[in-house]
């Protein structure tokens, strides 16, 4: 049982089931010992009078007298002679007949087992000679006997306390399911996400703890909100020097000689490359604040591969390496082309980076569902030497590298696959990666799809199209 709800609320009504039935079980048991002594009080009497009124006016007084001791002792009662048959001639119930011969009637239920035994006997002879047996039945007070508790009355005191036990669980375990719908929006990117409401009016210790976690939420929310917001100025304010040493690095290479321009040349390259980190942290900022408006339109999915696929195998074919495609059923997405364009080519260009000299990587493409419904999955694998464990997740972390010392030749400044990352979680999706078993990297992407297509297959290279912008920052 995982809901606390559920072992709050089952708990408390149990225990209280429990303390209701065996109070009722204690009064009964003693009220049962009650009657019995009552009427084992006045048995001798009863008998004695039977047999005076039987001998002195006959059957039809004795029995009117029996029915007057049923009605205001509550027992059943019958008066043998010496045949063991009844002085009135009313036919004897089968536990009489096994009291007349002295042997008690077996207790059928639970109750008569646990109580007393309700069946009385006894004997005497009269001045007339003859020999009289009186036989007696005390009708048990159980729960739903005679005298005792009708039933309706456990079966209210049963759902009031399973009504009061609801309530007090509900009470208990409002906030927690509050705290953990919060919870949940927060882990999702909803930084706005709280889980006051009822702590206002309460003042108790998970009151207390919701506010505390109201307040913490609105820190992370203000911190995260200034570190985008500083990173997306230092980003805009790097752009203005960036444009002016690209113009006086023009004006150089018009006025240097032709010794200077080996050095004018890096000087060009590593603009570019300040450029290009600029603009990665430009989307990061964007992507992360929530507020990237691009326009989203059907996007297919399987023509978007082929085409990232065409643009990877023709640059990785200076390693003598392949990037593939294999399309088993195509889907389509709602998304903005340019951002899911980037986010997946960031992945395959890591892919072909990566792979084994004279291996291929491979794109695949197949229609899978998901908690949310139809989703389009996506599956880059390559042949290289995979990610420790370990580090699996920390790979959509922005400028996280495996290895920190490898140069540009080996790897991007580490914001590739953290565009990749924060791209696909706006368009409703999600990434992971994993080690594949045969050795190398694979990378899941998984998009929530629109209305199916028709279904291609292909496992080929496809022809070259014309590239898409993208951002050109990859991590390792």
């Amino acid at each position: 049982m995982k809901s606390l709800f559920l072992k709050i609320f089952l708990s408390y009504w149990v225990a209280q089931a429990l303390f209701l039935a065996l109070a009722i079980l204690i009064t009964l048991a003693v009220r049962e010992r009650g009657e019995s002594a009552a009427w084992d009080a006045q048995q001798a009497t009863v008998l004695s009078k039977a047999v005076r009124t039987y001998e002195q006016r006959g059957p039809a007084e004795v029995r009117r007298y029996l029915e007057e001791v049923r009605d205001s002792l509550h027992t059943r009662t019958y008066l043998l002679d010496d045949r063991g048959e009844d002085v009135s001639g009313r036919e004897l119930p089968r536990w009489a007949e096994s009291l007349a011969k002295g042997v008690d009637p077996p207790r059928r239920d639970f109750w008569q087992r646990v109580t007393p035994s309700p069946f009385r006997r006894q004997v005497q002879v009269a001045a007339s000679g003859h020999r009289y047996t009186l036989v007696a039945f005390l009708p048990p007070s159980g729960p739903f006997g005679p005298g005792g508790v009708p039933g309706l009355s456990i079966l209210i005191g049963i759902i009031s306390s399973g009504l009061v036990c609801y309530l007090l669980a509900r009470y208990l375990t409002a906030p927690v399911v509050r705290l953990r719908a919060a919870t949940q929006r927060l882990a999702t990117g909803d930084l706005s996400a709280r889980a006051g409401g009822l702590a206002a009016r309460r003042r108790d210790e998970m009151a207390q703890l919701v506010r505390d976690f109201d307040t913490m939420a609105e820190r992370l929310e203000a911190t995260v909100n200034a570190q985008a917001r500083l990173l997306n100025d230092i980003s805009h304010e790097l752009r203005s020097p960036l444009a002016r040493l690209n113009v006086a690095s023009a004006l150089a290479h018009q006025r240097a000689g032709t010794e200077a321009h080996s050095a004018l040349e890096r000087i060009d390259l590593e603009a570019e490359r300040l450029n290009e980190l600029i603009g990665g942290l430009l989307t990061i900022a964007r992507l992360d604040s929530g507020n990237d408006t691009r326009q989203k339109s059907r996007i297919l999915v399987g023509e978007m591969i082929e085409g990232i696929a065409a643009d990877a195998d023709f640059e990785a074919q200076g390693r003598n390496c392949r990037v593939q495609s294999l399309i088993k059923e195509d889907c389509v997405v709602m998304g903005a082309p340019i951002l899911l364009h980037s986010a997946i080519e960031n992945v395959v260009r890591n892919a072909a980076r990566y792979t084994e000299e004279g291996t291929s990587a491979l794109i695949t493409l197949e229609r899978g569902y998901g908690g949310g419904g139809p989703e389009a999955v996506i599956r880059i694998a390559d042949s290289g030497p995979g990610v420790p464990e370990e580090e699996l997740d920390k790979l959509f972390r922005p400028f996280y590298r495996i290895d920190d010392a490898r140069g540009r030749q080996t790897g991007g400044v580490g914001l590739g696959l953290a565009i990749t990352e924060r791209a696909v979680r706006l368009h409703g999706g999600t990434v992971k990666a994993s080690n594949r078993p045969e050795g190398g990297l694979q990378v899941e992407i998984r998009l929530p799809s629109a209305a199916p297509v028709v279904s291609q297959d292909s496992a080929s290279t496809v022809e070259q199209r014309q590239p898409v912008e993208t951002s050109s920052s990859h991590s390792g």
